[in-house]
Order: C-alpha cells, then sequence, then structure tokens
C-alpha cells in the first residue's frame, strides 16, 4: 500500500432531510451530534486502484447553530492529500466543506480560516517609539550647515566689500628714487598696448629698442605691492630658465600722478591661467608646462650657497 491511500476506506455518512431538521430544529442543543438525526451510519468507499479515496463533511451555520447538510466518500482530490483531520480553511463561506484522509475521519468536524488579521499583543508597558534615523541627522546636521553657511557667507561678504573698495592711500611725500635698473639706464622704452588688468595695477606691452618687453605699471597707492615684487626679483640668483626674465623697475610721473613700473620679459601667450581658458592642451604640452614649473617651483626653495651671484636663499 502506498502511505496516505488505500482501496477502501470507511467514513461517516450523512444526508441532510428537510422534514428531519423541522424536528431538530425544536431542540435546544445546537451541537453537531444532535443535529444529525438522519444519520444513516458508516459507509465503506470504494473506487481505483489508481485514485485516493477521503472523507469530506458540508454544513451550514444556521442563527449560530451547525447544520450539517452531507457527510460520505470523496474521490481522489489533491486538496485532501494527507490531511487527517476534517477542517475548512476558507474564510465565511456560505457553506461550510471540508475532507480528509483517514478511516472515520469527517465524524468530527471544525472550522479554522488561514486569513485574518494577525493579532498584536498587548502590554502594560507603554512602548516607546523609536525615532527614524534620518529624523536624527536632520537635527543633528542642519544647524551645522546653517551656522556653516553663515560663516561662508560673512566671508564672502567681507572679501567682496574688501575688492570693491581697496583702501586709497594718498601720499604725503615723494616714493624717493629709485635703484637704478640694470639694464634699462636710458634706453626708450615705449607702451603699445594693455594686455591684463589686475587689482594693483595693469600689464603692458611695450617695445624696448629692438625687442618687446612687459611692463606692469602700480599707482602710487599700491607702492608696497611693487616694493614686494622689486625685492623678490633682486633676490641673488633669481636668474634661471624656468623663472620670469626680470629685467628693470622705473618711476614716471611726478607728484599725484606717479607710476612705478616693473619691466619683465614679454611672453605672447599671456598668462597661465588666460590661455587654459581659451586652450585645450596636448598631453605633451600638459607635460611640457608641469616640467617647466616644477623646475621653476624647486629652484625657488632650494637653498644655494655658493652661487654665482651670492647665496641665494629658500
Amino acid at each position: 500500500a502506498i502511505l496516505g491511500r488505500s482501496d477502501t476506506q470507511k467514513c461517516v455518512h450523512y444526508n441532510f432531510s428537510p422534514s428531519a431538521s423541522s424536528s431538530s430544529s425544536s431542540s435546544s442543543s445546537s451541537s453537531a451530534s444532535e443535529s444529525r438525526g438522519n444519520l444513516s451510519g458508516v459507509v465503506t468507499c470504494s473506487g481505483d486502484k489508481d485514485k485516493r479515496l477521503h472523507c469530506f463533511a458540508t454544513w451550514k451555520n444556521v442563527s449560530g447553530a451547525v447544520q450539517v447538510v452531507k457527510q460520505g466518500c470523496w474521490l481522489d482530490d489533491v486538496n485532501c492529500y494527507d490531511r487527517r483531520e476534517c477542517v475548512e480553511r476558507k474564510d465565511a463561506p456560505d457553506v461550510f466543506f471540508c475532507c480528509c484522509e483517514g478511516s472515520l475521519c469527517n465524524s468530527e468536524f471544525s472550522y479554522s480560516p488561514d486569513s485574518g488579521p494577525p493579532q498584536t499583543p498587548t502590554t502594560n508597558k507603554p512602548v516607546t517609539s523609536q525615532p527614524p534615523v534620518l529624523t536624527t541627522l536632520m537635527y543633528s546636521l542642519v544647524p551645522i550647515m546653517a551656522v556653516t553657511a553663515i560663516v561662508l557667507f560673512s566671508f564672502w561678504m567681507y572679501r567682496h566689500h574688501k575688492l570693491a573698495y581697496p583702501p586709497v592711500l594718498v601720499p604725503t611725500q615723494d616714493p624717493g628714487p629709485l635703484p637704478p635698473s640694470p639694464i634699462l639706464g636710458q634706453k626708450p622704452l615705449q607702451l603699445l598696448e594693455i594686455k591684463a588688468r589686475g587689482r594693483f595695477g595693469c600689464v603692458w606691452k611695450a617695445r624696448l629698442l629692438s625687442e618687446y618687453v612687459a611692463v606692469k605699471i602700480f599707482p602710487i597707492q599700491d607702492k608696497q605691492s611693487w616694493q614686494n615684487e622689486y625685492e623678490i626679483f633682486n633676490l641673488n640668483g633669481m636668474r634661471h630658465e624656468n623663472l620670469l626674465q626680470f629685467i628693470g623697475a622705473e618711476k614716471r610721473g611726478s607728484n599725484m600722478d606717479v607710476e612705478l613700473w616693473l619691466i619683465t620679459a614679454y611672453h605672447e601667450k599671456g598668462s597661465l591661467t588666460d590661455y587654459l581658458k581659451a586652450n585645450v592642451l596636448s598631453w605633451s604640452e600638459l607635460c611640457l608646462i608641469a616640467q617647466s614649473m616644477s623646475r621653476g617651483l624647486a629652484y625657488l626653495h632650494e637653498d644655494i650657497p655658493g652661487h654665482k651671484d651670492g647665496h641665494k636663499p629658500a
């Protein structure tokens, strides 16, 4: 024999009779056993050898009382396989039905629906809800971001105001004679066209005899900036192939119209910043620029005691 099936099986047999129901309805009991006035007894089920045999039961709920409709044999239903108890699983059907395997398994039947809202366990202790992680992060980060934004905005306003309204220093006396330029002497210098403007002055393309030079012109109010650049150019050992070549310095004009000039070598492509804004570099050009910048910076930061022009500081 195969597990869960046999050639014959016994089941409780019952067939509802309307005449019997009228007499049973007057009874005070509503149990299933008392409503079986038409119980015919036990029936032996039989069927094909390749079919499985089951028992079944159907009943109704009439005003809270169980009214059995029919019980008997049921033939080969996959929904009945390996069920030892007759239990209806559907939710609130009009007619309840269950089936099972095993002799007289339909003598007792019950209703136990699968679906239904899960029961929430109750407790006397109050449940404290945990705050979401996102809300906690928002409350923590928003004040920090607000303070940071205020600080940055204040700094930007300060810089903007400082650049828009630079301090104007009116000289009370002549800046004095400049040190003699090492190369210029009395050579004629002709300004040709302005190439760039900055905070401390402007840069001109000029002609010195037969060659082009760059002239950076400072107003007298920015004498200190001019003085700083002049002193850097005049340090010992500042002549190098990867550094801007300094030619000389001059003072032009008199009284309030005094201008301070710095003369350097002229480069046709202008500053690196302006060139990169208007051009796309090839890999070889990028490597050449990086190499020249690295060599120039390395030389500036190198201390050379025995330089031919004297001790070059770092």
